[in-house]
């Protein structure tokens, strides 16, 4: 009895230990309510205020998406997603930008220029998946034509070497060289691929890769390019492009703001030639063997 009594017999609680432990768990909840209170948090109410606009657009959306229902497309599952998220990357963007522009600092710059051109070398690879070590191909060709554009733009004073000012205009070169570059890698891979009989008689006559595939460069170029040149051509007759379009709606005078776009369709233009006529250089090692050959298990698949 006495064996059973002293297994079930408890030991009496520590209230010494157990006040301390409330006592700092008070501590902890003051602490943090004290640290929401000093907390800022207006910045965030007029980023959701500001937001009320742009949910209420999502009802073009929806148009959108009851009509996908009724031609029974199928896209309607596509359409909320993309457009949900746009809405997330956007937010985080714009969070990102705003914390890079008070900071002032050409090593941010640098930092989000080169994300955005290892995201546009990437995208820009995927849509050229046949041609070996595309995304490094595209990338490369993006950095580099966007990259000595804005050296010359920087250079001549057009526009100064500040976050506000660099960051939308890298964007803008690298969106639209990342287009073009995919385009005209996918183009020439495929021209080369469908005229084989043509490029490998020309390479037998003793023609170099170059000469053996002028004409596919030049085709895969002509059709890449030409969708800038009739943007260029068409510029505020049929449509304001976005430049010039946000600085109006900001209160800005329209001459000023056809200056900028004037400036824009030029670096545009620069940007997306040097990038796409560089990746035809670079894509040519992968096309041909050391031997002045074509490469055919690059051509190989569809």
């Amino acid at each position: 009895m006495a064996s059973l009594l002293s297994t079930t017999t408890q030991t009496p609680p520590n209230h010494t230990n157990i006040a301390q432990g409330l006592y700092a768990d008070q501590v902890l909840f003051l602490s943090f309510s004290e640290l929401l209170a000093n907390m800022d948090l207006t910045w965030m109410a007029d980023f959701l205020k500001g937001m009320v606009k742009p949910l209420a657009a999502t009802v073009v959306v929806l148009l959108a998406v009851a009509l996908s229902f009724m031609q029974k497309l199928g896209l309607g599952g596509e359409m909320i997603y993309s457009i949900a998220r746009a809405f997330v990357q956007l937010s985080i963007i714009g969070f990102v930008l705003q914390f890079i522009f008070t900071r002032d600092n050409a090593a941010w710059i640098i930092l989000a220029y080169l994300f955005m051109v290892t995201v546009a070398g990437y995208t820009a690879g995927q849509r050229a998946k046949h041609v070996p070590r595309g995304k490094y191909v595209a990338g490369a060709s993006i950095l580099a034509g966007t990259s000595i554009t804005m050296l010359l733009l920087v250079l001549l004073r057009v526009f100064p070497f500040t976050p506000r000012y660099i960051i939308p205009v890298a964007g803008m070169m690298v969106g639209n060289s990342m287009t073009v570059t995919g385009v005209t890698m996918k183009r020439l891979r495929d021209d080369i691929r469908t005229q084989m009989n043509l490029v490998e008689t020309a390479l037998a006559l003793g023609a170099t890769p170059r000469q053996a595939t002028l004409q596919q460069v030049k085709r895969a170029l002509v059709i890449s390019l030409s969708p800038v040149l009739d943007n260029a051509k068409t510029v505020g007759l049929i449509s304001l492009p976005g430049a010039m379009t946000g600085l109006i709606m900001g209160g800005a005078s329209p001459l000023e703001a056809i200056q900028l776009q004037i400036v824009v369709m030029n670096f545009l233009i620069g940007a997306s030639t040097v990038s796409s006529i560089l990746s035809t250089y670079l894509c040519w090692p992968a096309f041909f063997t050391k031997a002045y050959q074509l490469e055919t298990k690059v051509f190989s698949s569809e």
